[in-house]
Formats: C-alpha cells, structure tokens, sequence
C-alpha cells in the first residue's frame, strides 16, 4: 500500500512491541478493503485532496486514484468526490459512504483488537529472544 500502517498502535511488552493484527475485509470476487485504503480515506478527509493524500503515504497519485477508484467499484458508488477549485485548482472529499467505511472498519479493527488481547499478550510473553540466523 505504501504505508507501514501508521495508524496501528502497537502495544508495548516490556521492551517490545507486541505483534500488530492487521485485517482486511473480502466481498467474495469484488474485492477487499484493508488498512491502506482506510488510511487513504483518512488522509483525503483530512487534507481535502487525492493527491496529498497519496503524497503522505508515500505513493503516486496515479496509485492513490486507483485505490479510490477500486474501493468505488467495490461498493459500487462513489467514495470520494471532486470539489470545485481555486486559484491552486480543486480537490476531494469523502462522500458518506467514504465516511461510513473509515467508521465501520475502524470499529471492526477496534472489536477484533481487544476480543484478542488477551491471546496477542500471551503469545508474546511466549518469546524468548532474538532468532539467529
């Protein structure tokens, strides 16, 4: 996606940082959604353009528009919309349903994260140091 995931906290344990769960979202042949998208809608909502967005997350706008592009295929409706422009040209903003993705997903992942703590917590006490090789 061209992001570390930046919006994923991940716990420390000890002097290390538990293991992050990433997930993504599968609607059978039509495709996915995942974090990066997610983090996409975030940065367009924030910064008002596909190409900003992009930028912040280390990628072409090209490969952002295909992003935005993919997820309004997905859901079959736009998730962004252009804004009309100035003097520095125009923009973006999410429509409602771009909206309503980053909240749903984002609740999912908040979910998903504390039914498993416990178990990501465990399986890290389980680790006893670096692997040689």
């Amino acid at each position: 996606m061209g992001s570390s995931g930046g919006s994923i906290v991940r716990p420390r344990f000890g002097d290390a940082a538990l293991p992050a769960i990433r997930f993504r979202i599968y609607f059978d042949d039509r495709g996915h959604i995942g974090p990066g998208k997610v983090e996409l809608l975030e940065h367009i909502g924030r910064l008002g353009s596909i190409a900003a967005a992009g930028r912040e997350m280390g990628m072409s706008y090209r490969r952002a528009w295909e992003l935005v592009a993919d997820t309004s295929r997905i859901f079959g409706r736009p998730v962004t919309t252009r804004q009309a422009g100035g003097r520095h040209g125009g923009g973006a903003a999410l429509t409602p349903l771009g909206q309503a993705i980053i909240t749903r997903f984002r609740a999912a992942e908040a979910a998903i994260t504390a039914a498993t703590d416990e178990d990501v917590t465990a399986l890290a006490a389980e680790i006893q140091g670096p692997i040689d090789g």
